[in-house]
């Protein structure tokens, strides 16, 4: 199993609307870094769902449900969507502060490549964050 953060703006896809979606695919992706993160992912892994830009905080773990396929929102071949479904809201909200503060965490994408919006995430980075979540 593969450990990803997947990336949100909270006004236009929030973690309260995925529970009330039960499942949506992760699609619009544009960046070729962020594309190949998407195609890496398996069916099974997990992924951290962090709200950017307003909250900058890691809200709640999603599924992913059903690996790349060509993203329904592109005409182009290149880009593809995932299917996640929630599994769990944290119990506490990890913020970016908080993970930048941590020097386990210094190495995380989200913090060296912090524009990236589909990041692998470390099994070890995955239970530090897990620990500050709880």
């Amino acid at each position: 199993m593969a450990y990803w953060l997947l990336k949100s703006e909270p006004f236009k896809y929030s973690w309260e609307q995925l529970e009330k979606d039960k499942k949506t695919f992760w699609d619009g992706v544009r960046n070729y870094a962020a594309r190949n993160n998407l195609r890496a992912m398996k069916k099974g892994d997990l992924a951290f769902f962090y709200h950017s830009n307003e909250g900058l905080a890691i809200v709640g773990i999603v599924e992913i449900v059903k690996e790349a396929y060509p993203d329904p929102t592109s005409s182009e071949v290149a880009w593809v969507a995932v299917d996640v479904a929630p599994v769990k809201k944290l119990k506490k909200e990890v913020t970016l502060a908080t993970i930048k503060a941590n020097k386990q965490l210094q190495n995380i994408s989200l913090v060296k490549q912090s524009r990236l919006s589909v990041q692998p995430v470390s099994p070890k980075e995955w239970g530090i964050i897990l620990s500050l979540a709880s």
